[in-house]
């Protein structure tokens, strides 16, 4: 299942990119929101995670949460002012991190046919990826505009991939190339 492993390799990029945009601010900017109903760059980064872990979970294998009491406060159906207080960066890339190794474990799983229907789940597994990439551009764009706009950082350069490209402004992956 090389597809598989290749969307790993994306999904590795776009999470390269995330950390790009974010690993170099201090722990106050992370947390600072411009305006009231505005997510915080911390948010963002746990919601990314939060997404990818119940994606997987949901799809693929139930598995608990690597951490339950973030669950809530990354949750996007809250709205902002019943979300809680965001952990510290360290907690955060904890979290990113984890939830990187659950996917990459249960995908290469998928890939290795170590799954029942190894044959559905590599569709859904294909899809899934796509999807938690995706994802994670779409919340990159946010958190670039923070970053940039609001703090005054550079962006880096959009990732180097000949599956990758900008659409209304956002970092996809795309299929078509």
């Amino acid at each position: 299942m090389h597809e598989l492993q290749a969307l790993l390799r994306e999904y590795d990029r776009a999470r390269s990119y995330t950390d790009e945009l974010w690993r170099d601010l201090t722990p106050d900017e992370v947390i600072w929101r411009p305006h009231e109903d505005f997510s915080a760059i911390g948010w963002h980064l746990g919601h990314q995670a939060h997404v990818a872990h119940f994606m997987i979970r949901n799809l693929t294998a139930a598995e608990p949460s690597p951490d339950p009491a973030l669950d809530a406060v990354m949750d996007s159906a809250n709205p902002e002012q019943f979300r809680g207080a965001l952990p510290t960066v360290r907690r955060l890339g904890d979290f990113r991190k984890t939830v990187a190794e659950r996917v990459h474990t249960r995908i290469g799983n998928i890939a290795a046919g170590k799954v029942g229907a190894p044959t559905q789940m590599t569709i859904v597994a294909t899809h899934l990826l796509s999807a938690l990439i995706n994802h994670e551009y779409q919340h990159d764009q946010w958190i670039g505009e923070v970053r940039a706009e609001h703090l005054g950082h550079a962006l880096p350069t959009d990732p180097d991939s000949d599956q990758v490209r900008r659409i209304d402004g956002y970092l996809v992956l795309d299929p078509c190339l």
